[in-house]
């Protein structure tokens, strides 16, 4: 028996993340999917060849037709079996780390949400508020998401100017944030995005376009160490999935 056909597979990612994130340029796309700009093009065309996807001409972006953006099999598919998977060993790093752990997905250009999440037995605990939405640049999270997706310094200026952050951050600061989490294989959020909060963010790569797990804990609760190692535990857990 041969392997699956990579464009097969490509084409599939692309119709169950517009049925998710849609409209969404030819750029995110690619960058969310892992695709190169010219491969993505063509799948889109073919897409659109099939009546599976529509371009916006004025946007220049892409969605589902409409026939199959009522495909309900299109949907939520990924990040169920994400959070199936996720959720027990969540529930392990946070007890482990006494912290908030939450499972986010990109849902939009512009949001995020909290699709799972898990948290200690402490009796003194941060708690993260279920199906809550953030910028898609704000925090640790969009900081992970913008080093996985690779994006550039115009895209992550997009990204940065609706964020209302809590502390002075200036956009060529958060722009080598993201450079950095890009190098060391973490995101770091230190109080910018909330008062008193530390959070520590992965991206997830090779399940699905998107995803990515974080951790809170209170800002100057722990020493530089033990910060390096809530990034490689979160860095291990996105792995496993």
């Amino acid at each position: 028996m041969t392997g699956p056909v990579r464009s097969v597979s490509q084409a599939m990612a692309i119709l169950r993340l517009l049925a998710e994130t849609s409209p969404l340029s030819l750029s995110d796309i690619g960058r969310m999917v892992g695709v190169s700009p010219s491969s993505c093009l063509n799948l889109l065309k073919t897409l659109a060849g099939e009546g599976a996807v529509e371009r916006d001409a004025r946007t220049k972006t892409y969605r589902l037709a409409p026939a199959w953006a009522m495909l309900g099999v299109l949907r939520d598919g990924d990040a169920q079996r994400l959070v199936e998977r996720a959720r027990p060993l969540m529930a392990e790093l946070a007890q482990s780390f006494d912290a908030a752990v939450g499972l986010w997905k990109m849902v939009s250009r512009e949001r995020t949400r909290l699709i799972a999440r898990a948290e200690s037995d402490a009796g003194m605990r941060l708690h993260l508020a279920d199906d809550q939405r953030q910028p898609l640049g704000g925090g640790a999270v969009g900081r992970a998401l913008a080093a996985m997706q690779g994006v550039d310094d115009i895209e992550l200026a997009r990204r940065f100017a609706p964020v209302r952050w809590q502390a002075d951050l200036p956009l060529e600061t958060y722009i080598a944030q993201v450079r950095e989490a890009a190098r060391r294989g973490f995101a770091l959020d230190e109080g910018f995005a909330h008062r008193g909060v530390c959070t520590v963010a992965v991206g997830i790569t090779g399940a699905a376009p998107g995803f990515c797990i974080s951790a809170s804990i209170l800002v100057g609760s722990r020493s530089g160490e033990d910060i390096a190692a809530l990034g490689a535990g979160l860095g291990a857990l996105a792995a496993a999935l």
